[in-house]
């Protein structure tokens, strides 16, 4: 071996991946904002396991103090802040989120049955189009079939099991109030992220044996499980 021979350069490897974040926006008085949060908490306490949140800050005039406090109560409350916008760079320290920038708008569609006075609220969803890239389609009291595909960028949110008839590409989060026999179902999978009852893989951990084939994913204890589809 040649001692002068320079060591190979292993290259660095950059991939673009885009997910679709809640924006929270504080109002005051904060405390009374938070209780907003358990309120929604209280109903369904894993909606935002596992879910980007950004803390837009412009409405509101915090000190940084404030700004470390407000964080911290979100953190107590297991919402983890991927980021901070709508405030100058100056008023972050390093220990807070890091400050965001270039964020587009998206609309969140999220879904709650009506009540009727005689028959019981719907336990399942039955989307008959596909849900496209940016979308968010939040059920959280039972399943969700989609007769189409899962765009990039797009989230099915559940209570229960979710059903898909397409290609999922984007992410499904099944199961979100508790439900570890929650199960996904798609007839094709090269999905961002799949999650049970906040147990999660993302794309990188699937087995490439699996991908572009029907498939199954399911909670054996802690662990999740992703199978083909037979």
């Amino acid at each position: 071996m040649d001692a002068n021979a320079e060591p190979t350069r292993q290259l660095v490897r950059l991939r673009g991946r885009s997910y679709v974040a809640f924006v929270f926006c504080p109002a005051v008085p904060i405390i009374e904002w938070l209780e907003e949060i358990d309120a929604t908490l209280a109903r369904s306490p894993g909606f935002f396991v596992g879910k980007p949140v950004v803390l837009d800050l412009s409405a509101v005039d915090l000190s940084r103090p404030a700004i470390a406090h407000l964080v911290l109560s979100l953190e107590k409350r297991n919402i983890r802040i991927l980021g901070i916008e709508g405030i100058e760079a100056a008023r972050l320290t390093p220990s807070m989120p890091p400050l965001l920038t270039g964020g587009r708008h998206c609309a969140v569609q999220h879904v709650q049955p009506e009540k009727p006075e005689v028959k019981p609220p719907p336990t399942s969803l039955l989307l008959d189009s596909p849900v496209r890239s940016g979308q968010s389609i939040v059920f959280p009291d039972g399943d969700v079939t989609v007769l189409g595909s899962v765009g990039s960028g797009a989230e099915i949110v559940a209570g229960g099991s979710i059903h898909i008839y397409g290609t999922l590409r984007g992410r499904a989060m099944a199961g979100v109030n508790g439900n570890s026999s929650a199960r996904i179902y798609c007839q094709k999978i090269e999905a961002e992220l799949l999650a049970i009852d906040g147990f999660y893989q993302t794309a990188e951990e699937l087995d490439e044996a699996l991908r572009n084939r029907p498939a199954q994913a399911w909670l054996e204890g802690e662990i999740m499980r992703i199978t083909p589809l037979n």
